[in-house]
């Protein structure tokens, strides 16, 4: 499959900036549209180099074409679905992380979800971006909805094998992930030696979610390894009313460690 618009604009970014900032809007949990597509354009002012839209239950229909279209709309990046499931779909998107979950424990989330959906995503032009999903402790609903075998946080390796497999398999891209649970014993981002273990075992993008709430954290995250970071939780704790500044804050410190990522290649 051909590099498409999506994936070139990424590879071009990085290249040009050293590090990317994704926010991700989970239209369900908003108090209301209006807020979800407000916080989705104000994250995008404030810099974000790419909007997700998308969560592990009740993101379709209606409520995804809606959002989608209104926020494809309002923002000048590419809008990008991060499917829950098979409905997760949408011809208002650019794209879509096709995702196998590799730690799965159901070959269904593996390579059954994907089959189901390759030919709507393929009528409605949406571009698949080839993504390799691994979910670590604790996982939060996504672990409790993909059936994960879910790695733990003190792990790095298993992670790391996960991701090189991902990436001998195809994908192009490789995420971790520990779901949006932040009251649950052991949460936190993505541990420190489990970033850089994935980083040091793939060529391809590293995309770290979960958990990141704070400057700190992902400075840490970049510093570490991460490529790129995709941040919802923070978002939605403000309910979309601090999205400006929250998304400015954190696109400053994306530039200043990709600026520091570019000096040392």
């Amino acid at each position: 499959m051909k590099e498409g618009k999506v994936e070139l604009y990424i590879n071009e970014t990085l290249e040009a900036k050293g590090a990317m900032f994704f926010s991700l809007i989970d239209p369900v949990d908003y108090k209301s549209e209006e807020a979800a597509i407000k916080t989705a354009r104000d994250s995008v002012k404030g810099g974000a180099d790419l909007v997700l839209i998308g969560g592990s239950v009740g993101v379709q229909g209606d409520l995804l074409d809606n959002v989608a279209r209104r926020i494809k709309e309002e923002v000048d990046v590419p809008v990008t679905l991060f499917p829950g499931n098979i409905a997760t779909i949408t011809e208002h998107a650019d794209a879509i992380y096709f995702m196998s979950i590799l730690n799965a424990r159901n070959p269904y989330w593996i390579t059954q979800a994907q089959m189901l959906a390759a030919p709507m995503i393929k009528k409605k032009r949406i571009e698949p971006l080839p993504v390799g999903y691994i979910i670590v402790h604790p996982g939060g609903t996504v672990g409790w909805v993909g059936d994960a075998n879910i790695v733990p946080r003190e792990k790095p390796k298993i992670a790391a094998a996960l991701a090189m497999a991902g990436e001998f398999l195809g994908n192009r891209f490789i995420i971790t992930d520990t779901g949006s649970n932040p009251q649950a014993q052991g949460s936190g981002p993505i541990p420190i030696e489990m970033i850089h273990a994935v980083k040091s075992a793939i060529t391809v993008p590293y995309i770290v979610g979960g958990g990141i709430r704070n400057t700190k954290d992902l400075r840490t995250a970049y510093a570490s390894g991460a490529d790129i970071v995709q941040i919802g939780a923070v978002f939605e704790g403000s309910n979309g009313a601090s999205a400006f500044k929250i998304s400015s804050e954190f696109s400053k410190v994306a530039k200043e460690e990709g600026a520091k990522k570019l000096k040392k290649s």
